[in-house]
Parts: C-alpha cells; sequence; structure tokens
C-alpha cells in the first residue's frame, strides 16, 4: 500500500509520511535525545519514499522543523512539508493557544524561517486540543478571521494549501466551504473511529484524511490498538506487529487517509514504512 498515493497539495503523496513530533525531547521540548539517530530517521524516511513530512515550529519548538532542515535541505520537489499553528510554548515547555489571526501569520513565518523554505505544501489550522495539552484557553477569535488568515498567507505563496485539524464536522464544512481544504488531521483509530462523520466528509469531498493517535490514545488507561485482542490475533497471524495490523487498517479503510507515524528509531520508522506491504484479510477486523 506504500506505493499507492493520493493527491495533497497538488502532489501524489504516497499514503504513508512521518510525523516529526517524537523527534525533539521528552514532552516535544528541547534536543533529542540522539541527535544523529534524529537526522538518520529523516534520510531513512525519503530513502523508502516518504513525500509527505508532518512538523510543527511548536514542536521543540524549533527542533523538528531545524533537524529537517539539516537532514534534508535543499528539499526535493517531491517533497510535501506540512506545518500546524495554533499553539505556541513558553519557557517551561508548556502548550499555549495562539489562534489570533496576527499570531497564526507570525507563526507560518517562523516556520518557513526554520524549515528554510519560501513556501510549505500546507498547514493546519489546529483549532483546539481534546488532550488536555492546551490549559486555560483564552476566548478565540472567530473561526472565519482565522480562515481569513490562511487564505491570504496562501494568496501570498506562503503556503501552497491549508488544513485543520482538531476540528468538528460543522468546522470542517464551515473551512472547506469558505477557502478548500486539502487535509483534516483529527483523532482516528481502529479503537477510536468518533470521527467517522469527518472521514466521510473527506471522503466526498476528495480530502485527504491525516489521523493523529492511528494506534489510539497517547494517555494511559485509555484504549490502545496495540491491546486489541483482535488486533493482536491478527499480527499473531499474519506474523507482523499489532500496530502494523492498526495502520494496515487505517489504510484499508478508506483510500483518503494518509498516515504519519513517528519515531525516532531507524527500525521502528522501517517498520511503520513495511505496513504498506501487509495484507488484511476481507474479515479482519470488520467495521
Amino acid at each position: 500500500m506504500l506505493r499507492s498515493t493520493y493527491p495533497l497539495a497538488g502532489h501524489d503523496v504516497h499514503r504513508i509520511g512521518f510525523g516529526a513530533m517524537q523527534l525533539p525531547g521528552p514532552g516535544v521540548f528541547g534536543p533529542p535525545r540522539d541527535h544523529d539517530q534524529a537526522i538518520a530517521v529523516l534520510r531513512r524516511a525519503v530513502e523508502l519514499g516518504v513525500g509527505h513530512i508532518d512538523t510543527a515550529q511548536f514542536y521543540g519548538p524549533d527542533v523538528s522543523n531545524e533537524l529537517i532542515r539539516e537532514a534534508l535541505h535543499p528539499y526535493g520537489d517531491d517533497l510535501v512539508l506540512v506545518s500546524k499553528v495554533g499553539a505556541r510554548r513558553d519557557a517551561a515547555g508548556a502548550w499555549l493557544p495562539a489562534l489570533q489571526p496576527q499570531q497564526l501569520k507570525e507563526d507560518v513565518e517562523e516556520n518557513l524561517r526554520t524549515l528554510g523554505t519560501e513556501q510549505l505544501g500546507a498547514v493546519n489550522l489546529r483549532l483546539h486540543e481534546d488532550d488536555g495539552s492546551v490549559q486555560d484557553a483564552e476566548p478565540q477569535d472567530e473561526l472565519a478571521a482565522q480562515l481569513e488568515a490562511m487564505k491570504q498567507l496562501r494568496d501570498e505563496g506562503k503556503i501552497a494549501g491549508i488544513g485543520i485539524s482538531t476540528a468538528t464536522l460543522d468546522q470542517v464544512r464551515t473551512a472547506h466551504e469558505s477557502v478548500g481544504l486539502v487535509c483534516v488531521q483529527n483523532a482516528f483509530s481502529y479503537v477510536d473511529q468518533s470521527d467517522a462523520d469527518v472521514l466521510d466528509y473527506c471522503i466526498e469531498q476528495g480530502i485527504a484524511y491525516v489521523p493523529y493517535f492511528p494506534l489510539g490514545s497517547a494517555f494511559p488507561q485509555m484504549p490502545k490498538v496495540t491491546d486489541d485482542d483482535q488486533v493482536k490475533a491478527v499480527a499473531q497471524r499474519l506474523g507482523v506487529t499489532p500496530a502494523q495490523v492498526g495502520l494496515a487498517w487505517l489504510l484499508r479503510r478508506a483510500a483518503n487517509v494518509l498516515l504519519i507515524p513517528g519515531t525516532s528509531s531507524v527500525a521502528h520508522l522501517e517498520d511503520n514504512i513495511a505496513t504498506g506491504d501487509v495484507e488484511l484479510a476481507e474479515g479482519d477486523l470488520a467495521g
């Protein structure tokens, strides 16, 4: 399935990409545990055919973007860099909301600077967090004003496409009808399909759907795909890992699903990419 592609911001990208969130230090803050390993992971990802890398200036902050630049600049014409705006970090690493239109514009500029590029393939407007990482959010500007800021950035050529993240169906529909979306990034997995209505809308509209938490929640005491008995049984039968089964299920779920599994390990990266060779039987994990 790695060889299958889907359009993203004017490019046909392989459906298994790479998410850079795990490259910075613990808590997505500070330098990586192993700088050389982080560089090796990025270069190996591109060698294996990854054409879609997901990042954000607030990963580190700056860290993931600077690693991407060090490892891969100058970027190939077929590499789509996708970032996101809507949050910042303070000196202690806390996540702060940053959804004022001027903040969105400033943070796109910061992404361009740290990545060393004049245009991003797409930028996701992250509206809110449902995982508790953004605390004590101040009242946000209306979605219309935020989308207008994103449209201005696209008109200026600083971003090729607009995406949206952690958004409801109504918000996704409003955004797409207002500015035209190239991608949606919401939580979705075999054990959490509550966003199926948004996925269905994206299928209808030809929008790439990029699930985060593709293997279930990253938080303790919440469901994880790799703990599911059916997933483990399929993995054992196929001789693959439960994580590969969970990712393969997402690829089979809809043709517009693009995966961005993240890791700081080359071996784990290769396992994720190998998901493209995992063939689930018709009855495996039905539903």
